[in-house]
């Protein structure tokens, strides 16, 4: 994308994550003289690097480096604490902006549809990630009983997997705070099992991610049925298997598809048809990571979408920076800026909204507060962190 400096125009972005950074961070790059704002229903930005990234994932929330400085040195502007549809409406700002991007992902978790998906005791990746990773709507965390079953081949499931079977010591270095540390510890795992549909050769899983865990003191991995080659995701999970010889029991079951959950005696039954026909599976809870949806709650009506919200929940990082700039060229190429238009004079209007400054008190506030192992403890309290600390808090 050639640079152009002459562009005078305005653009809101609805949702301050990887996809709304980007986008603004590819609009600034090649028109630097945009008027970009990114709105945020949270009072913090960057979304799903924030929630949704593990929190023993620390080099990949490092992105939001790269995203402080479209705030510091791009001229781009936050508004927090803002709610679309609620605090300011869509038409309001496309009345105000030369171009609204919707860019707010996917909060809901996608279902099974199985009979007896909506018992007590399934739990679907996102409420459970969102209670890990302290978002602060997020429902308590459940306790998982002695043998959970996660049902799902990707990245969620695994990322769910490895801080379940993680040591204290194993979690030294993440953010994960002292709630969902304590919640961790008191679980008592027995058993844990990860099945999915496909074979294990077309598993979703990322190499890296299985990998890793190998190096994990408590984890002893079986797959079912056993592994068939050595190349590709087979043959990384077929080296975690001869190289896993912890206490903790965990099974890696493949062509396994879910046809129903009801109420046993002592918990959940999962029925599934396997290679060998239909076969009962006890779970003392069951965890869904099988992708996300829309929470159904946003009309984003004719605007352009960016990420999970228009692509649906495919790709990482790397995918989220392509479609942005994809996105940002098409918007330059159709731009036709409005002087009437009034731009972020009409955020500025509403009460209550947090800016960057906000965040970055913040985020010196979390660090300078980290419990031991931790690198940083998170204001999990929607009031906490409507409240900016100050330097005398830190």
């Amino acid at each position: 994308m050639e640079e152009s400096t002459d562009m005078k125009g305005k653009v809101a972005i609805i949702g301050a994550g990887p996809s709304g950074c980007y986008t603004a961070q590819a609009l600034l790059k090649a028109a630097p003289d945009l008027e970009v704002d990114i709105i945020d229903a949270l009072p913090v930005p960057y979304g799903l690097i924030r929630y949704g990234v593990a929190a023993d994932h620390q080099g990949t929330k490092a992105v939001t480096r790269q995203f402080d400085r479209v705030f510091t040195r791009m001229n781009a502007r936050f508004y927090g604490n803002v709610k679309v549809g609620q605090d300011v409406t869509l038409a309001a700002l496309e009345d105000a902006y030369d171009t609204v991007v919707v860019a707010i992902g996917l909060s809901a978790d996608r279902k099974l549809g199985i009979p007896g998906d909506e018992l007590p005791g399934v739990y679907g990746s996102a409420r459970l990630t969102r209670a890990l990773y302290e978002h602060p709507d997020a429902a308590p965390l459940p306790d998982l009983g002695p043998n959970p079953v996660i049902i799902g081949t990707g990245n969620v499931a695994v990322d769910l997997l490895r801080l379940m079977v993680k040591t204290p010591e194993e979690l030294t270095g993440s953010d994960l705070g002292p709630g969902p540390t304590e919640w961790l510890e008191a679980q008592s795992f027995q058993r844990i099992t990860t099945l999915g549909r496909s074979p294990a050769a077309a598993a979703r899983f990322d190499p890296a991610m299985i990998r890793e865990l190998s190096n994990l003191e408590r984890i002893n991995v079986t797959l079912h049925p056993p592994a068939q080659g050595t190349e590709g995701i087979e043959g990384v999970l077929a080296e975690l298997e001869g190289t896993s010889a912890g206490a903790l029991p965990v099974d890696f079951m493949f062509e396994r598809t879910p046809r129903a959950i009801h109420q046993g005696p002592d918990g959940l039954i999962l029925t599934v048809d396997s290679p060998d026909g239909s076969e009962e599976i006890a779970a003392s809870s069951i965890i869904t990571a099988i992708g996300f949806a829309s929470d159904g709650l946003f009309d984003a009506g004719t605007c352009p979408g960016v990420g999970w919200h228009k692509t649906g929940p495919t790709g990482a990082l790397p995918r989220c920076r392509e479609d942005a700039q994809l996105l940002a060229t098409e918007i330059l190429k159709g731009l036709s800026p409005d002087p009437a238009r009034i731009g972020r004079a009409l955020l500025d209007r509403l009460p209550d909204t947090t800016d960057f400054a906000h965040w970055q008190a913040i985020d010196v506030f979390e660090k300078t507060n980290a419990t031991p192992g931790r690198c940083r403890r998170k204001l999990a309290d929607k009031a906490n962190l409507l409240t900016a600390p100050t330097p005398q808090d830190a």
